[in-house]
C-alpha cells in the first residue's frame, strides 16, 4: 500500500512470545473483558449442559454413546459437502462409493410412493436449517453399510390409508440390516407405512438421540435376531402420539435408554400391544431418568430378558413396570451425563427434532487436513452457517475464502486464541499487498473466533521495496472477528470492499491488533470495540508509524471507529500517529473517516496525532476523537473533537446498521 519508512523495528519476537507478553500486559492494565475471551471446545460444550448459546442448543457434532465406540461414527467427514434439492441428486450422492456430507435443502418428495433411498457407507445426510425433509420415502441401509450419520431431517407421510398395522407395506422412515456405526440424531419421524425406525439383524454401535417419533403405531423396533450383538444408546427422544415399540428391543446385547420422554400415547383400548419400552428375548436393557406421561405398560421385560430402571418418573400410567436382572453398567462403556427426570419433558420437547442452528461442522485436521481444504469443501452459495473447527496448532499456510462461499464460521477450538495460529510470511514484494495476505476473506457473512492470524515476515532482516505484509484482508460484507489476534508490522489488517463506492462492514470485538505502519487500513466501515491495539516501536526517536490509514469513500459517512479499547505501545513518548489519509492511486473520492472514542491512549501518541499522506492534507479528511483518556489524549489545537451531540450519531450501531439493520454487537 505505502512505501515503508526507512527506520525499522529493531527486533520482532516470535508470535507465541508476543501473545504471552500482551496477555501479561492486558492483565497488568486491568482490561477486564478486553482480549480475555476463551474458546470452548465443541466436545466440552456438548458435555457441559449449562448456560451459554452453544451449550443451550443441546447438540454436538460428534456422536456419543455406543456410536462413538470402536473407531467412532464420523459419517461423510472428509468428503465433499453437497446440497441437494431433488430426489435424483439425493439418491445419487447417498449411493456413491466415496464419502459425502449431503445437505438436504427443503422438501424432497420421493417417487414412486414409499420407495427406498439407498444409503451407502461413509455418508452424512443432514437437513439444512429445520426445514429439510424427505416425504413418501425411506432411507435404507443394506447389510454391510457402516459409518452413517442421519441428522436434522423430517421423514414423513408414507402411511397407506387403512393400514394402521403396517401389514401391506414396509415403508419405514429409516431401515437398516446388519449395519454398524450409525448415528441418528435430531430427526422427526411421523406417519409412515410400517415402522418409523427399524434397526435390524445384528446392527451394531448405534446411537439414536434427540429425535421425535410422532403420530404412528409401531414407532421403533430393534433386533429380530437370535444373536446378542446389537449395542444401542437411545437418549433424549420424544415419543408422542405413538402406540407401541417405543422402542421394542429384541435380543440386544446392550440397550441403554436414558432421558427419553413418552407422552400422549395412543389409547385405543388394546390391553397388550399398547406399551412403552419392551426388553424382549435375551436383551439387557438399562433405563435411566426418563419420563412417562399417560403411558400403558411403561416398561416391561420378557422372563428371559433383563431390565434395570433408575430414577424415572411415571405420571398417569398403568400396567407393567417390570425390573429384574442386573443388565449392565453403561459407564463401563462410555461417559454420559444424565439430566434429572423432572427436566426431561421441557428439555426434550424443546430440543428434540430438527433445529435451525444445526449445520455442518468440518474439523481441521480431523475431517480435512488443512483449513483451505475445509473451505473448499463448503458448497458454493450455502445459506446456513458452516463451521470450520480448527484444532489447536500452528497452520503455516495461506487461506482464501472466495465470495462464492458465504456463511462460514472459522473457529479455533483451543482454550485461548493463541492456541490456534494461521500464519505465513509473504511480503508485498512477492505478489503485491493482496498477495501478501495470510488470510483473505472475500465472502459475505463470515465470522472468525478464537484464532490468531499472523504474517511473520521479518522486515528487519531484509531490505525490500514492498515490505507490506498483511495478516488479514477482507472485502466481504458483514464480517465479524471475536477474540482474535492480528500479528504483523506494516499493513497488518486491511478491511476493504470490492470497489470504492461499495460499502462493506467489519466488526472486531475483544481482540488484539499489532503493527507499526498503517496497520489498520482500507475503505470498509470497520468497528473495533473492547480491544487492545499495540503500536510497535521501530526504534525511532521521532516517528515510529501510524495506526490507521483509512480510504473511506466520500459518500460513506462511516469509516473506522475505535471505541472502548486501549492502545498500548513501547515506542518513545510522542512518536506515534493515530492515522493519516490514504488515497489509493491518488483517488480524490477516497476521503478518510476515523473516529477514536472512549479509548485509552499511551504517551507514545503525538500531540498532533494526525498527519498528511502522499500530498493529501489530514485536515481535508474526517478525523476526530471523543472522550479519550490516558497520557496520549491530552488536548491540542490539532486534535479535532466531536461534540456530545455529534457523538450520539457516531455509535457502533450507526456504523454497522447499513440498510439491513446489521447489529452483531448486540449478540453476546
Amino acid at each position: 500500500m505505502t512505501q515503508h519508512l526507512d527506520s525499522k523495528r529493531l527486533q520482532r519476537p516470535g508470535s507465541g512470545k508476543v501473545l504471552a507478553a500482551v496477555l501479561g500486559l492486558v492483565a497488568a492494565l486491568s482490561l477486564g473483558a478486553i482480549g480475555q475471551a476463551r474458546a470452548v471446545p465443541a466436545e466440552q460444550a456438548a458435555a457441559d449442559r449449562g448456560g451459554g448459546q452453544i451449550r443451550a442448543d443441546r447438540w454436538s457434532d460428534r456422536a456419543h454413546g455406543f456410536a462413538s465406540l470402536a473407531g467412532g461414527t464420523t459419517g461423510g467427514a472428509g468428503g465433499k459437502v453437497v446440497t441437494v434439492t431433488d430426489q435424483a441428486a439425493l439418491a445419487a450422492y447417498a449411493a456413491a462409493e466415496e464419502p459425502y456430507v449431503i445437505r438436504v435443502s427443503g422438501s424432497i418428495a420421493v417417487e414412486p410412493f414409499g420407495s427406498d433411498i439407498v444409503v451407502t457407507s461413509n455418508k452424512t445426510i443432514i437437513g439444512v436449517g429445520d426445514t429439510g425433509e424427505i416425504v413418501h420415502g425411506e432411507l435404507h441401509l443394506n447389510p454391510g453399510t457402516h459409518n452413517v450419520i442421519i441428522r436434522n431431517l423430517t421423514i414423513r407421510d408414507s402411511y397407506v390409508e387403512g393400514d394402521w398395522d403396517g401389514k401391506t407395506t414396509d415403508f419405514d422412515a429409516i431401515q437398516m440390516d446388519t449395519a454398524d456405526h450409525v448415528w441418528i440424531d435430531h430427526n422427526r419421524f411421523e406417519h409412515m407405512g410400517d415402522g418409523l425406525l427399524d434397526i435390524r439383524k445384528d446392527s451394531q454401535y448405534v446411537t439414536v438421540s434427540y429425535n421425535q417419533f410422532r403420530s404412528h403405531n409401531k414407532a421403533f423396533g430393534i433386533g429380530w435376531t437370535t444373536n446378542l450383538l446389537t449395542q444401542i444408546t437411545i437418549d433424549h427422544n420424544w415419543f408422542t402420539g405413538t402406540k407401541q415399540r417405543n422402542p421394542s428391543a429384541d435380543n440386544c446385547a446392550y440397550a441403554h435408554l436414558y432421558n427419553n420422554y413418552l407422552s400422549a400415547q395412543v389409547a385405543d383400548g388394546d390391553a397388550v400391544w399398547t406399551y412403552g419400552n419392551w426388553s424382549r428375548g435375551r436383551t439387557r436393557m438399562v433405563i435411566e431418568s426418563s419420563y412417562y406421561d399417560g403411558v400403558q405398560h411403561p416398561y416391561q421385560a420378557d422372563a428371559t430378558a433383563e431390565l434395570v430402571q433408575r430414577g424415572s418418573i411415571l405420571r398417569n400410567t398403568s400396567g407393567r413396570t417390570d425390573t429384574w436382572g442386573t443388565a449392565f453398567d453403561p459407564r463401563s462403556f462410555y461417559d454420559y451425563r444424565l439430566d434429572p427426570a423432572a427436566a426431561v419433558p421441557s428439555l426434550v420437547s424443546r430440543f428434540s427434532g430438527p433445529q435451525q442452528r444445526i449445520g455442518v461442522t468440518l474439523h481441521v485436521p480431523g475431517d480435512h487436513p488443512t483449513v483451505q481444504d475445509a473451505v473448499d469443501a463448503v458448497p458454493d452459495g450455502n445459506t446456513v452457517p458452516v463451521t470450520i473447527a480448527v484444532a489447536p496448532g500452528t497452520y503455516r499456510a495461506k487461506v482464501y475464502i472466495p465470495a462464492t462461499k458465504p456463511n462460514i464460521v472459522l473457529q479455533g477450538t483451543g482454550q485461548d486464541r493463541s492456541d490456534t495460529v494461521i500464519v505465513y510470511d509473504t511480503p508485498a514484494e512477492y505478489g503485491g499487498s493482496t498477495g501478501s495476505a495470510t488470510v483473505r476473506i472475500a465472502a459475505n457473512d463470515v465470522t472468525a473466533r478464537h484464532l490468531t492470524f499472523s504474517n511473520d515476515f521479518d522486515e528487519a532482516a531484509v531490505e525490500l521495496k514492498g515490505e507490506q505484509a498483511l495478516a488479514m484482508k477482507t472485502t466481504g460484507d458483514r464480517i465479524v472477528f471475536e477474540d482474535t489476534a492480528f500479528l504483523g508490522n506494516q499493513d497488518t489488517l486491511m478491511t476493504d470492499s470490492p470497489k470504492l463506492d461499495v460499502i462493506s462492514r467489519v466488526y472486531i470485538r475483544d481482540s488484539y491488533i499489532e503493527g507499526d505502519v498503517d496497520f489498520v487500513y482500507g475503505r470498509a466501515t470497520t468497528v473495533i470495540e473492547r480491544s487492545v491495539i499495540r503500536a510497535l516501536s521501530r526504534g525511532s526517536d521521532a516517528n515510529n508509524g501510524y495506526i490507521t490509514a483509512a480510504s473511506t469513500w466520500k459518500g460513506n459517512p462511516y469509516g473506522f471507529l475505535i471505541t472502548r479499547s486501549k492502545v498500548v505501545s513501547d515506542a518513545p513518548v510522542g512518536t506515534f500517529h493515530l492515522g493519516r489519509p490514504w488515497h489509493p492511486g491518488g483517488e480524490p473520492a477516497a476521503v478518510a473517516q476515523v473516529l477514536i472514542r472512549d479509548t485509552a491512549l499511551p504517551a507514545a501518541v503525538k500531540t498532533a496525532p494526525w498527519t498528511d499522506m502522499s500530498g493529501f492534507s489530514w485536515k481535508d479528511a474526517r478525523f476526530a476523537e471523543y472522550r479519550n483518556t490516558g497520557p496520549g489524549a491530552a488536548p491540542s489545537p490539532d486534535r479535532p473533537q466531536l461534540t456530545a451531540a455529534a457523538a450520539r450519531t457516531y455509535t457502533v450501531t450507526d456504523y454497522l446498521k447499513g440498510t439491513d439493520g446489521w447489529a452483531p454487537h448486540t449478540r453476546r
